[in-house]
């Protein structure tokens, strides 16, 4: 459909164009030119025009895309000489002395044989360069058009493909930190494991059904993250304080790009809990249709290096998916407050509206 309409509007846009041009000389033609040389001498002017315009646009512009500048200069230089010689002969021979006065091509000659010949062919070849430069510069802006689009196309389509990837890395890495800590909780309570497989349940239903949408909305996005908490809370100790606040307005379904905020959670637990320390874990959300901000603050004690494991793959890909979800649309915050060893993060997106059904 979209092509059909494109045809139909460069259809009478060459109307517009070539009509006018066919017009002229009948409207300015002296009156009594009822033989057919002079009715042909009336349109070789445009008519050599379109037979320049079209034979660059289809056959000679395409060859010099194609590289073959020589032979497009040799073709066109032929072309445009030749037509000028016979524009300016059958001007010339199929007109009397009095219509060569009149035509509005010509000037004004007192004597036939004194007609500058040389000049109006000179001045024919000009204006059919004109033409074959036009229309070259129309077939390769169109070009260029075309490639710029099938590029950003292009983009878009690895862009969309390495979203997905991402996203199907983020699962593994999560569900393999997930199933080590209900490995580990089997080995002193089972009930609690149990109760672990059941939240783990849930959290794998929003990871195989919902995750597979570019945005999903937000409320769903927070039910996962309470799941997560809560899955968390069965193995942490007591000495652990953790803090949820969600702020959501009821009539907002706002959307957001999956667990794109699970890694961060994740994070937290990571390096926020020592059993030797007092410990925190702040979490909180507010959204309305201009952002939407998710922050968390615990106390940090880093591990050393023989008990590190994952080498940072879950922050890096929340940046990477940042980054090619809301390019230019949100901001992430982070740091670490060495006195006091607590580290914060937060995420502010700025891109709600469209995604605000």
């Amino acid at each position: 459909m979209r092509k059909q309409i494109n045809i139909f509007k460069s259809f009478w846009g060459q109307i517009i164009i070539w009509v006018p041009l066919f017009l002229i000389p009948i409207l300015y033609a002296p009156s009594g030119h009822t033989s057919w040389q002079n009715d042909l001498s009336l349109y070789i002017i445009p008519l050599s025009m379109m037979v320049v315009a079209y034979i660059n646009y289809f056959v000679l512009a395409p060859i010099l895309l194609k590289g073959r500048k020589k032979e497009f200069w040799i073709i066109n230089t032929l072309l445009i000489v030749s037509l000028s010689v016979m524009q300016h002969g059958l001007l010339y021979y199929t007109s009397s002395e009095q219509d060569l006065l009149s035509y509005p091509y010509q000037i004004y000659v007192e004597n036939k044989e004194l007609y500058p010949h040389l000049f109006f062919i000179i001045r024919n070849i000009f204006n059919l360069s004109i033409c074959a430069g036009v229309a070259t510069s129309i077939q390769m802006a169109q070009r260029w058009s075309k490639a710029e689009k099938e590029k950003r196309e292009a983009e878009t389509a690895m862009t969309k493909a390495e979203l997905v990837n991402l996203r199907q890395q983020v699962n593994p890495h999560f569900l393999l930190n997930t199933m080590n800590n209900i490995y580990a909780l089997t080995a002193f309570d089972t009930e609690k494991a149990q109760k672990a497989i059941i939240d783990l349940s849930k959290m794998l239903r929003h990871i195989l059904y919902d995750n597979q949408q570019p945005y999903v909305c937000l409320k769903e996005e927070v039910e996962f993250l309470h799941n997560y908490v809560d899955l968390m809370m069965i193995r942490i100790p007591e000495n652990v304080e953790i803090k949820r606040q969600c702020n959501i307005p009821s009539n907002c379904n706002i959307h957001v790009a999956p667990m794109i905020f699970i890694s961060l959670l994740e994070n937290a637990f990571k390096h926020g809990i020592s059993p030797e320390h007092k410990n925190f874990i702040h979490i909180r959300l507010d959204a309305n249709n201009e952002k939407i901000v998710f922050s968390i603050e615990n106390s940090n004690y880093p591990k050393e290096e023989a008990e590190r494991n994952g080498h940072g793959i879950g922050l890096k890909q929340v940046e990477r998916r940042l980054e090619l979800a809301y390019p230019g649309k949100y901001k992430w915050e982070k740091g670490y407050d060495s006195n006091r060893k607590i580290y914060s993060t937060k995420i502010i997106i700025y891109d709600t509206k469209l995604y605000n059904h």
